[in-house]
């Protein structure tokens, strides 16, 4: 259920794993699993020598094998088989053979085992037996081949040929997987079934048995306990975001390309420590002065911080990374950047513009003298004239630090 609320609630996916392909193959997963459950459960109930139950129980474990071939196939699709790892392919494979070879030998069990049934029982086998093969088996009559004890064998010895062949597949796939093989529980369970299912065949093959053995039809699956996918009820249980700490959606989407994360340290000069920031989680470095720290540090323009002395910031209001800031000592302070990839070329500047941003950038630099030689202490953190002080914040929109006038924050 909680696979199945992520795959239809969940559109921006960080990761290959939580992609609607992947969760669409845990669905089939957990549904297949819960079905083998029911399986197990019906041996353990079902009477050993009643002909109706070890249909039953024939069409349970076909039931098991088909949806264990739909897990398979589900696995091996494009988007999917990359991902899950070859052991979880095979060991689904090998149950899928697994359970087919288990559906036909309950068959034969049922058919050669089970006392034939008296006039009182025949209707209801034969209605039972008409739903049991997808095709119904070559040969005589339905009521002369449940009556019938020779009939019967004959059919029975198709089913146990059938499953050897099924039990040798699926020890055979078993060996292709190093993983499995050192599973010494799987290897005793696949090798019990085919020789109880050698065993079985031994006992009715006869010496003067001078037919061919048949082809025994496919089993139709059917189950009497359907698994019930339920959606989590986020009423009962207090829930919390598992994604919360990777950042917002809007910036931190799996959508976008990311240089790795890393580290720089600043120590705050005369000037600060000679950036901009605007925005709020994350905050965005806008601008950085040439010359200054941060940029002999390697920020840039574009950056995000992500942490503030080890304090995680994705979440952080814009005054809150500046009271990080303003709180560091003269040892200088740790900052948390990640980048984004650009895959957009350098777009040409206009010459106008260009004329217009470096004569800001005058502007913004005597600005900024005048500042200090006013300010009381010459190693103030935080410095900006009367007008940048009606707009702290502002929202990142591309526009290079160059053409940032005056009313920007600068640290």
């Amino acid at each position: 259920g909680a696979f199945n609320y992520l795959k239809e609630n969940f559109s921006n996916a960080p990761s290959l794993d939580m992609s609607a392909p992947s969760l669409n193959m845990l669905v089939k997963l957990m549904v297949a699993q819960v079905q083998e459950c029911v399986f197990e459960k019906m041996t353990l109930l079902r009477a050993q020598n009643d002909f109706l139950a070890r249909l039953q129980l024939a069409q349970e474990a076909a039931k098991v094998e088909d949806v264990y071939s739909l897990v398979h196939q589900t696995m091996t699709q494009p988007h999917v088989k990359d991902y899950v790892p070859f052991s979880w392919t095979t060991m689904v494979h090998v149950k899928s053979e697994h359970f087919k070879a288990l559906s036909h030998y309950f068959a034969a069990i049922a058919l050669c085992d089970c006392p034939v049934a008296s006039e009182s029982e025949l209707p209801e086998q034969e209605e039972a037996f008409l739903q049991f093969h997808v095709t119904m088996p070559e040969g005589p009559s339905l009521r002369v081949l449940l009556q019938d004890p020779e009939e019967r064998r004959k059919l029975g010895k198709a089913h146990l040929k059938k499953a050897i062949m099924k039990h040798e597949e699926a020890m055979r796939i078993h060996g292709l997987c190093k993983i499995l093989r050192k599973m010494d529980i799987l290897q005793e369970v696949l090798s019990f079934a085919h020789k109880r299912s050698l065993s079985k065949y031994s006992e009715i093959d006869h010496e003067e048995d001078f037919f061919e053995t048949g082809d025994a039809p496919d089993i139709h699956p059917k189950t009497h306990q359907k698994p019930e996918i339920k959606p989590p009820n986020f009423s009962q249980v207090k829930v919390t975001d598992l994604f919360h700490r990777l950042g917002p959606l809007s910036v931190f989407s799996a959508k976008n390309k990311w240089y790795p994360a890393r580290r720089v340290h600043l120590v705050r000069g005369e000037n600060g420590f000679g950036f901009t920031l605007r925005g709020d989680s994350p905050v965005l470095i806008a601008g950085v002065i040439p010359g200054g720290c941060a940029a002999a540090a390697g920020l840039k323009e574009g950056d995000y911080i992500i942490s503030v002395s080890g304090r995680d910031c994705r979440w952080a209001k814009h005054a809150e990374v500046v009271q990080l800031l303003k709180s560091s000592g003269h040892e200088g302070v740790d900052i948390g950047v990640i980048t984004l990839h650009s895959s957009e070329a350098p777009r040409p500047v206009d010459k106008k513009a260009a004329g217009m941003s470096s004569g800001m950038l005058k502007s913004n630099k005597e600005n900024s003298r005048k500042s200090l030689m006013n300010s009381k202490s010459p190693s103030t953190l935080l410095m900006w004239s009367k007008k940048s002080k009606r707009s702290k914040k502002s929202t990142y929109s591309g526009v290079p630090f160059t053409a940032v006038g005056d009313n920007e924050p600068m640290y």
